[in-house]
């Protein structure tokens, strides 16, 4: 006899409960070898004071099992309630999202007929670090956070996929031409490990243009890699063009732990009516049995659901006078699916996933890297600039200071305000006030924090209400900030 995989189920909120019943009674039927601890999450669990929305209890059963199968919760309104979804990729470490975007034509209309994309999103830093703070009354700042092992780790997850499921091509998709270091970074080791990988094919496009190819011409892809917030957004793009988001699963992939879940919502306006679509979580549970090597299941519960389209038995939400012939309900459906275990479809490719083909994957971004000469040469001092002293007079005033540190440029959300600026109307309220060792950058010599401390005594002083600091470092004698623009 197998020895069943334990898996750790979440119901979710909404319609949460009757998919994930209509999914498991599908594996059920397909013999899958699994072993479901059922927790709580989700809506009732934030209203009993856990504000992360999971109790204790259900992080030991994640923790042994180390798969969450996981129905869509419901986030309470109003604030202080975090999101489950987050909490849940950063604790577990699942530092790749891998979401499918799949073409179902005719059965489900979509203009592009023959899309067939993975897009894999990196799940742990860039903005969704939530890393925010309130500065003054009008400015708020959100940190965007990039490691380079973090760049590697997703950057390389994407070519080792593409590898193992024979994909042919990785698109990578940044903003580099803008954010030069952040999104800079994340291009350099794209180029660097798609270099280890030569029979792949592999590019680089700007993420707005790449956004417009993904809705407009979707079929010239095939893998995309990209950062979180990005891949957040196209992941929806390219699910809409698909023809419905109700048939999408998604995986949340980590070195030790993974989750796997539907990409909508819970729809609490149609819980408890037995008229949702089970399609996504079901989907999300094909890529569950891959990865934890039912590869046999997995092409047999594939194979089911894309013949159960075939013969025409669709839910609500995807039912045509052209290519429907039966409207059924989430149990209905998932019964037809059961009935047609063991068949394979004719109009769509079937499933063939190989017994051994998919061992898990693990990347650690781990890659050994010298150590860089880093010196302290400055430092960005912001203020805020309530009482609107002009630029020139606030420089003024800061030239008083003295010291080894000199005052380089004053600047106003990136932009400089001063010296030499065209600006008529600069905004005045929110100032970073940029002091360096010389203003020759290829001058730069080493300062101490004691330096800084020192200036800082004097912007108090001064009565000037310094809100932040960022120091400035050389890397190797490279320098490690931007200029301000216009500087």
């Amino acid at each position: 006899m197998s020895i069943k995989t334990p898996i750790t189920v979440a119901y979710g909120d909404g319609i949460g409960p009757e998919i994930m019943q209509a999914t498991l009674d599908i594996l059920q039927a397909a013999d899958a070898q699994i072993k479901p601890e059922v927790i709580e999450v989700g809506e009732k669990v934030y209203l009993q004071g856990y504000t992360s929305g999971i109790p204790d209890q259900a992080w030991e059963s994640l923790k042994r099992t180390k798969v969450l199968l996981k129905g869509p919760i419901t986030t309470p309104q109003g604030g202080g309630y975090k999101s489950l979804n987050v909490t849940l990729r950063k604790t577990l470490g699942l530092f790749a999202n891998v979401r499918p975007c799949v073409s179902y034509a005719p059965y489900v209309p979509t203009q592009f007929p023959h899309i067939d994309l993975v897009i894999i999103r990196e799940n742990e830093e860039d903005l969704y670090a939530g890393i925010e703070h309130r500065q003054t009354d009008e400015v708020y700042q959100c940190l965007k956070i990039i490691s380079r092992p973090g760049c590697e780790q997703i950057i390389r997850y994407a070519f080792e996929y593409a590898q193992k499921f024979n994909r042919k091509k990785v698109t990578c998709l940044s903003k580099d031409n803008i954010m030069k270091m952040t999104d800079g970074l994340f291009h350099r080791i794209f180029n660097e490990i798609a270099a280890q990988y030569p029979d792949i094919e592999h590019d680089h496009l700007i993420i707005d243009i790449g956004t417009a190819l993904i809705a407009s011409q979707p079929e010239r892809f095939d893998v995309v890699v990209t950062l979180n917030l990005y891949g957040d957004i196209i992941s929806d793009v390219a699910a809409q063009i698909v023809g419905s988001v109700g048939l999408a699963g998604s995986a949340n992939i980590g070195n030790r732990m993974a989750m796997f879940e539907a990409i909508h919502g819970s729809a609490p306006d149609i819980a408890g009516k037995n008229i949702a679509n089970p399609s996504g979580l079901l989907n999300a549970a094909v890529q569950m049995l891959v990865h934890i090597n039912q590869p046999e299941t997995a092409t047999l519960v594939e194979n089911a659901w894309l013949k159960t389209l075939e013969d025409g038995v669709h839910t609500g939400d995807i039912y045509s006078s052209t290519y429907s012939k039966q409207k059924v309900g989430t149990q209905a459906f998932a019964a037809a699916v059961i009935e047609r275990l063991g068949q394979t479809p004719s109009h769509f490719k079937p499933a063939n996933y190989r017994p051994g083909a998919y061992a898990k994957i693990e990347c650690y971004g781990d890659q050994y890297q010298t150590h860089s000469k880093k010196e302290l040469v400055g430092v960005d001092i912001f203020i805020d600039n309530s009482a609107e002293i002009p630029a020139a007079q606030l420089a003024a005033k800061l030239k008083q200071l003295g010291g080894p540190l000199e005052l380089i440029v004053i600047s106003s959300r990136g932009l400089k305000i001063w010296p030499d600026s065209t600006i008529d109307f600069p905004y005045l309220r929110h100032c970073c006030c940029r002091f360096q060792s010389s203003k020759d950058s290829k001058q730069l010599k080493t300062i101490h924090h004691t330096d800084i401390l020192k200036l800082l005594s004097g912007f108090n002083e001064l009565g000037l209400d310094v809100i932040k600091t960022e120091n400035l470092y050389t890397f190797d004698g490279q320098l490690g900030f931007t200029l301000a623009q216009g500087q």
